[in-house]
């Protein structure tokens, strides 16, 4: 999935100790535009060296490949929006689509959500 925006926050790096060793992740904010009347919001997660290969300035104008996750821990659920690549505006290798095209993908996903038997679930937990 693609979310096209305006970078408007740019959250402090965390990194921490894991049992697979160190890892870091940076959050950003998209603001993109709908057919609704309001902006939305979306925070992103970059994680490791996609921190410094994305680069992220606030003020850019970007096209965030994502993923979304939901995951369970003592009865509660947590969604997690991933970066898997971020290209800025006047790239080259950009998709055509405009903001508008993203106004199904912004609103919120149904608790019933599910996937096609032809993704694959290729994240680690």
């Amino acid at each position: 999935m693609e979310l096209s925006g305006k970078v408007i926050s740019l959250l402090p790096e965390v990194n921490g100790q894991g049992k697979n060793g160190t890892w870091r992740k940076q959050e950003f904010v998209l603001e993109i535009q709908t057919q609704s009347q309001f902006p939305r919001k979306v925070c992103i997660t970059m994680w490791g060296d996609k921190i410094d290969q994305f680069n992220l300035r606030e003020g850019d104008n970007v096209t965030a490949s994502i993923d979304i996750e939901s995951r369970e821990y003592n009865q509660r659920w947590y969604t997690e929006v991933k970066a898997w690549k971020v290209e800025k505006a006047g790239s080259g290798g950009g998709s055509s689509r405009s903001n508008a095209d993203f106004s199904e993908s912004a609103a919120p996903l149904p608790p019933s959500m599910t996937f096609s038997e032809d993704e694959s679930d290729d994240l680690p937990f």
